[in-house]
């Protein structure tokens, strides 16, 4: 691979492992608003059913369909109503405690520390993310790795979102460097291998499930390690 000056990442199912702190998150809650005894077959039938939904939303997000405000309002309403339990009023409820509860989680995906140890001393690295404006900065602090990144760059601070080109370009002005000399790496096809290639910086599709595709990439990865060979 040639040669860069900086490193721009995804944060979440790159870096910070949100399905383990959102199944985590969840089964808190699960216990704690007893949903079961409210007639939810079982913990794991709601897991299941809440992440149908949740990837389903989060794609219309990144899409542009919907906003924000969709998945805060209407997210756990859809789940509890998939689930069996029809409950509007609770479910806002559950929504505050869940993104209140999340990122104080602490998982992250194997070797993203070490990997960031190992990059920190090399490269300026930033991370560029769609996610809410006040809670990824408590991700990375919880995670504990805060302190390796120059910049964090929210949708809502950049005033766009990947795919669009406007956060990248946002991103690698705070860094001081130019797309030629970047390169991003990231899990999602659209939002990050596209949206970096669609701004002329090379990308790195960090695919962990082998999930088949036919993108244009620079480089794919199954572990967060074999960067270390190229980086």
């Amino acid at each position: 691979m040639k040669s860069y000056k900086c490193i721009l990442f995804d944060l979440d199912h790159t870096l910070w492992d949100y399905e383990s702190n959102s199944e985590e998150a969840l089964r808190e809650l699960f216990d704690r608003y007893q949903l079961q005894q409210a007639g939810i077959t079982s913990f794991n039938y709601f897991f299941e059913v809440f992440g149908r939904i949740n990837t389903g939303l989060w794609d219309l997000y990144d899409r542009g369909l919907i906003d924000q405000s969709v998945i805060r309002t209407e997210r756990f309403h859809k789940v509890f109503s998939a689930a069996g339990l029809d409950e509007y009023k609770l479910s806002l409820q559950f929504s505050g405690d869940y993104l209140s509860l999340l990122p104080r989680k602490k998982n992250l995906l194997p070797g993203a520390q070490d990997l960031l140890q190992y990059l920190r001393p090399r490269y300026p690295m930033g991370v560029v993310t769609n996610g809410f404006d006040e809670i990824q900065g408590t991700k990375l602090s919880s995670g504990g790795i805060s302190h390796f990144f120059s910049t964090i760059v929210t949708s809502q601070r950049a005033g766009s979102k990947k795919p669009s080109v406007g956060i990248f370009m946002f991103a690698l002005g705070e860094l001081g460097f130019d797309p030629a000399e970047a390169i991003m790496i990231g899990d999602n096809l659209q939002t990050d291998i596209a949206g970096a290639r669609a701004a002329g910086i090379d990308q790195v599709y960090f695919n962990p499930r082998q999930a088949a595709h036919d993108e244009k990439i620079t480089l794919e990865i199954r572990t967060l390690n074999e960067l270390r060979a190229v980086l």
